[in-house]
């Protein structure tokens, strides 16, 4: 029932990846657990690009309005997506969140998934990339925790270091941790609040971007 799930999911996968790629939009796929930062991280990253490229949102969690309302105060187009009880999102979710958004040719699309660092690995949403989100108020071990979310990723980023005289954490623990799961996966360590490691973060996505 599993591979049958996931066959079929894959084949919208590659639908939505085709109908991405005609018109030039990078789709990346932010994971992480429940508080990591990811809607946070959105917010600074759409401010700071201003546009430069144009930057549209999927927001996915399992009820309410809440962090697309945060994403639609920057000025951005979102679309939420709302699973109930699901603990992720699906190939047929985004591409009807797609139809729902129109997000322009030439653009950035971010996939904001559900908070969960297990199921959201498994399904292919037809990005051109996935992107791990850990905060170091999480602990230094979740890549040996969450091994497929890791070696899903491919970029990892290490955020809320401004918080790391204020916890027990070990980044070279980590990342060594992330890159015997994944060789070679960069891992990146930024602040969402402090702008730690933002430009490095803007430069990785207009490479992907091409521009």
């Amino acid at each position: 029932m599993e591979q049958r799930v996931l066959a079929k999911n894959d084949q919208l996968a590659e639908r939505n990846r085709d109908w991405l790629t005609g018109r030039g939009i990078l789709a990346l796929n932010l994971m992480s657990s429940p508080g990591a930062g990811k809607t946070t991280l959105l917010e600074r990253t759409i401010t700071d690009l201003a546009g430069d490229p144009p930057v549209s949102v999927l927001e996915g969690d399992q009820e309410t309005l809440l962090d697309a309302e945060r994403i639609q105060a920057t000025g951005c187009r979102v679309v939420q997506i709302n699973t109930g009880s699901g603990c992720h999102l699906d190939a047929d979710m985004v591409a009807r969140g797609l139809r729902a958004l129109a997000p322009p040719e030439r653009s950035l699309l971010f996939v904001e998934n559900v908070g969960n660092l297990v199921c959201p690995a498994l399904f292919d949403l037809g990005e051109a990339a996935k992107i791990v989100i850990i905060s170091v108020t999480e602990g230094d071990d979740k890549p040996l925790k969450y091994p497929h979310m890791f070696a899903a990723a491919d970029l990892v980023l290490l955020n809320k270091v401004d918080l790391l005289p204020y916890v027990s954490f070990d980044v070279s623990r980590c990342v060594a941790a992330a890159r015997r799961i994944n060789p070679g996966v960069p891992v990146l360590e930024v602040s969402a609040t402090r702008g730690d490691g933002l430009t490095d973060w803007y430069r990785w996505l207009r490479d992907r971007a091409g521009g």
